[in-house]
């Protein structure tokens, strides 16, 4: 099977071939179609096996072109470490469109991503307690996004960030996609 068999638009075959990818891996060829047809998707995969393309390339086509200046899609992850790799991802696999993203976490001054964000974002990838922050001081309004994806659930978990990503939940539209993505899965989860 290889990437073209998935249905993705060719200026996102182009971003995949440009990275050298040629044949999708498992979590890859079950999440892609699941994301496009608008499915909730909860994905198991240990690290490394491309869960991140799993959910960033059917997304990149599912928006489409540049919309408003908030956010349609919000992806938290429990780390900036991680925040920073899935927002390159989008930025590598989107390389050839025109969506936004941008991505916030704590550990470095708010002024440059409060900036970047009034430019306008359609992907948002943030840290729970930096997104909360923002939240607070409207620099951000969650009330666009049609797509929640939740990355690494179970360090969220284990690093005990329920309590915030039950407060985001309450700031997304009731009617939205919604995407878990995690190496393992407890019964919490």
């Amino acid at each position: 099977m290889s990437f073209d068999s998935l249905g993705l638009k060719p200026e996102l075959l182009r971003a995949v071939a440009d990275k050298g990818y040629t044949e999708p891996t498992p979590i890859q060829r079950e999440a892609i179609p699941a994301v496009l047809a608008g499915r909730d998707v909860l994905a198991g995969a240990q690290t490394g096996t491309g869960k991140t393309a799993g959910f960033t390339l059917p997304l990149l086509q599912k928006l489409g072109s540049r919309s408003g200046r908030n956010p349609r899609a919000l992806v938290l992850t429990p780390t900036r470490e991680l925040a920073a790799q899935v927002a390159q991802s989008m930025v590598d696999y989107g390389k050839y469109g025109d969506l936004r993203t941008q991505v916030v976490f704590g550990g470095v001054s708010e002024r440059p991503q409060i900036s970047n964000l009034r430019n306008g974002c359609d992907i948002l990838v943030a840290t729970p307690g930096r997104l909360l922050d923002l939240c607070e001081q409207r620099a951000v309004s969650l009330a666009e996004v049609q797509t929640f994806i939740l990355d690494e659930a179970d360090r969220m978990l284990d690093m005990g960030f329920i309590r915030d990503i039950k407060r985001v939940l309450k700031m997304l539209p009731a009617s939205r996609q919604n995407l878990m993505f995690s190496a393992t899965y407890s019964d919490d989860i």
